[in-house]
């Protein structure tokens, strides 16, 4: 089994879709973003707007999703204000600006659906995100790493 392969090849992917998508925005006249401030845009569409959970979700530090989330607020795309369930935390959210960016961005990413799927053929693609949406389980405990 080629197991050593299975993270280069699903990060290989996840970066040709990525930068896809970054080339489909720049062409819509929309600033580069980098790879972190993207995976926050997706945290926050997805409904994760706290930045400790996104730091989480994303395995960083919250000082480096908080430094992220500042470039992201000089960009003008998203902008963070107390959390109206509990003011210790904040809440990050879409400015109307990343609103419009985000919506360039799914109309990019159904494009480059489309065209994987005309690549692969519809049953692999179908198949393959059918794969990707299944249970895995919980992640595997380090204890279970030694086997």
């Amino acid at each position: 089994m080629r197991t050593n392969q299975l993270i280069i090849a699903l990060f290989q992917r996840f970066c040709w879709l990525d930068e896809g998508l970054q080339s489909r925005l720049h062409d819509r006249g929309w600033p580069d973003v980098s790879r972190p401030q993207s995976m926050v845009m997706t945290n926050i569409v997805s409904g994760i707007v706290r930045p400790s959970d996104i730091a989480r979700n994303l395995g960083i530090s919250r000082q480096a999703i908080h430094s992220t989330i500042n470039q992201m607020v000089k960009l003008g795309i998203v902008e963070l204000a107390p959390d109206p369930d509990d003011r210790r935390h904040m809440i990050v959210s879409l400015t109307e600006t990343g609103a419009r960016m985000r919506r360039d961005a799914q109309r990019a990413m159904d494009d480059l659906s489309d065209q994987l799927a005309e690549r692969l053929g519809r049953d692999r693609f179908h198949a393959l995100l059918a794969t990707l949406e299944a249970d895995w389980g919980e992640n595997i405990a380090k204890k279970d790493l030694s086997r």
